[in-house]
């Protein structure tokens, strides 16, 4: 069995920002330390939440940095550093390791894409050159691109090839790729409100958006789940359906983030061309905040 990352929840963390757009690192070292202090497994930094797409690699690298930095050891920190150009992830992926990460989250290519022939070569390719643990990132509602099970069992051949984050929604096709890998490959689920179908197929916790408001909430699904207490994680899971769902109102991160505003963590506003959360979905957004009891009032 290949080594574990970690076990539970992983929160893909936001980036916050100053309302000029610049990153807020005072904000982000706030947010970093509550997510310690209230039981999260990982940091997932500069993901798709982290709205890695809109930084340049300059603050890309920075606030990858600067998230090692704060968290010095505690966590581990696996870093967001995909493309759809395999030199430019390489390159990304080695400046991150410099910085201080411990894994990669390695997105498929988007827009241009590629075969499955290609996926294996891609991620091959950044996994030999920078030498530290991958989790592949299998998105196809923002890729286009699908990692299939027979592909999964390819890559997981691969000593750093070690886990993937699953947000495809096929159950069939996880269960295919689960038999097929085995221990080779761990199961993260990547949405929050499949958490416990993907641990009652071995999966080993979730990257999540939820975790950003709901930290330890999060991670008690999954050890609940680990110790054996099922019904109480199911309990859990079901209770922050309304709220996983108000989350993914519009695009994400446009509504976490406007649910840490709320919650008075200034995490600021999401960069162009996302646009702020409608009048109505941020009514809905603090109704569900509040009936899961994260907001007084």
């Amino acid at each position: 069995m290949k080594k574990q990352i970690f076990r539970g929840s992983g929160v893909a963390l936001i980036t916050p920002m100053f309302a000029d757009g610049s990153v807020n690192f005072p904000v982000l070292r706030t947010l970093l330390e509550e997510q310690i202090a209230r039981g999260t497994d990982a940091i997932i930094i500069c993901g798709t939440t982290g709205e890695a797409s809109a930084l340049n690699d300059e603050e890309h690298l920075s606030v990858i940095e600067y998230a090692c930095k704060v968290v010095a050891g505690r966590l581990p920190v696996v870093a967001g550093t995909g493309s759809n150009d395999t030199r430019h992830a390489i390159a990304l992926s080695c400046a991150a390791k410099e910085r201080g990460a411990d894994a990669l989250l390695q997105v498929t290519p988007y827009y241009n894409k590629t075969s499955q022939a290609g996926l294996v070569r891609h991620f091959t390719a950044i996994a030999d050159a920078v030498g530290l643990p991958v989790i592949l990132y299998n998105v196809p509602s923002r890729t286009g691109m699908t990692i299939q099970p027979e592909t999964y069992a390819e890559l997981a051949r691969h000593p750093l090839i070690v886990a993937a984050k699953e947000a495809s929604g096929n159950f069939s096709a996880i269960a295919k790729t689960a038999a097929l890998c085995g221990d080779s490959l761990a199961l993260y689920s990547g949405n929050d409100d499949q958490i416990l179908p993907i641990l009652s197929l071995g999966g080993l916790g979730v990257i999540s958006v939820l975790a950003n408001v709901a930290p330890k909430e999060t991670h008690d699904i999954c050890q609940l789940y680990f110790d054996g207490r099922k019904e109480d994680s199911l309990t859990l899971q079901l209770r922050y359906l309304p709220l996983i769902e108000s989350l993914f109102c519009d695009v994400n991160p446009i509504p976490v983030k406007e649910a840490m505003n709320i919650m008075g963590y200034e995490a600021g506003p999401c960069r162009m061309p996302l646009a702020a959360l409608s009048e109505t979905n941020s009514t809905r957004l603090r109704a569900s905040l509040k009936e899961a009891g994260l907001l007084d009032t």
